[in-house]
This record gives C-alpha cells, sequence and structure tokens, in this order.
C-alpha cells in the first residue's frame, strides 16, 4: 500500500504536535474556555532549533480572548462537507495579528465577504476572514503584527472570525500549530 507524500507531511505534523503537547503545561486551560481579557496570553513553549518549523508555537491572532465557537471537522474527502478551520470569537473592530512571519498572499472580498490570506514557511497558508486589512500582496509580517480587524460578511456569526490553515494544499486543524489540541489519551479497550 502506498501513502501519499501529502498524507505523511499531516501526519507528521500531528506527530510533532503530540509530542509537543506531551511536555506542555498540563494545567494549561482548553481553547473553549473564555481567559479573561486583562490575563497574560500563556506562556510560549521555548522556540526549537530551526524557528521557522511547523512544530513552532503560533501567536494566538484575536488577543485578549481564546474561545473557539465552532471546531475544525475534517471532511470525509476532498468535497466532502467539514469544517476547515475554527471560528474563533472576536469583536467586529478588534485587531487580528499574524500568527506567525509571513508575505500576505491575497487580499479582497471573495463573494461578500473580506479576505487575507498569509503564506508561511514550511508549505503553511493562513486565511482570515471577515478581516479588513490595509496590507497589500507582498508585504512581509511578523508574528504579533497587526494585519487587520474583525469585520462582517462571512459564514461566521457576527462578532467571530473563520481561521482556516492549509499544509501543502490540505487543510488541518489550526489548533495544532497553537499548542491547543488536548493530549490523545487511550483508554482501555476490552477485557
Amino acid at each position: 500500500m502506498t501513502i501519499p507524500l501529502r498524507v505523511l507531511g499531516v501526519l507528521g505534523l500531528l506527530l510533532i504536535a503530540f509530542a509537543a503537547s506531551s511536555s506542555a503545561d498540563a494545567a494549561a486551560a482548553p481553547a473553549h474556555v473564555r481567559a479573561p481579557t486583562d490575563a497574560p496570553e500563556p506562556a510560549d513553549s521555548p522556540e526549537p532549533a530551526d524557528a521557522d518549523a511547523p512544530s513552532a508555537r503560533w501567536t494566538w491572532p484575536t488577543p485578549g480572548t481564546r474561545v473557539v465557537l465552532e471546531p475544525f471537522r475534517a471532511p470525509a474527502h476532498a468535497y466532502g462537507a467539514g469544517h476547515r478551520g475554527i471560528d474563533i470569537e472576536a469583536a467586529i473592530g478588534s485587531v487580528v495579528v499574524a500568527p506567525a512571519p509571513g508575505i500576505v498572499a491575497f487580499r479582497g472580498t471573495v463573494v461578500d465577504r473580506p479576505l487575507l490570506t498569509i503564506e508561511h514557511d514550511g508549505g503553511l497558508v493562513t486565511t482570515f476572514e471577515p478581516v479588513d486589512s490595509s496590507l497589500q500582496p507582498g508585504d512581509s509580517v511578523v508574528a504579533g503584527d497587526a494585519i487587520g480587524a474583525v469585520a462582517t460578511g462571512s459564514h461566521t456569526e457576527p462578532a467571530a472570525m473563520h481561521l482556516g490553515v492549509r499544509l501543502d494544499g490540505v487543510y488541518i486543524n489550526p489548533l495544532l500549530l497553537f499548542g491547543d489540541v488536548p493530549r490523545a489519551v487511550l483508554l482501555p479497550c476490552c477485557r
């Protein structure tokens, strides 16, 4: 049986995220728990030897709150139903920051929603919607740079922002990059 390289890459990223979550602070709050606005951001893990590696923990794109309203749901196949990203609670007009260094690839309106897309090293691409931005394709950003403001006109509820992440063209769970995927726990099976 031959496994496509793209699938091996995603499985490798999942394995890296699993290993990182094993060493992460077990007391960290899960993504669905609201953090007070004045609370400090969770401490970032030490940078790996290669700071551009996909396993490096990214900066959360909406400072002040870490509430995931709608989780990632992988489709069964390329054209299947699913939710190819996460919806994050974010007040209309609130600042959105770059989660990692990259180059703006697209800024514009698709159907009825303003989008911003950033290409990152390692084959990663992030898309933010609805986000109004003054950035232009080709502009460089670093983690934490303001890249725009939450707008209206998306599949999300008002006061929410959708974040999608692709790895080599395949959508992955964005939480893998923020260190927020809970560690898997194997339960006993049969007697």
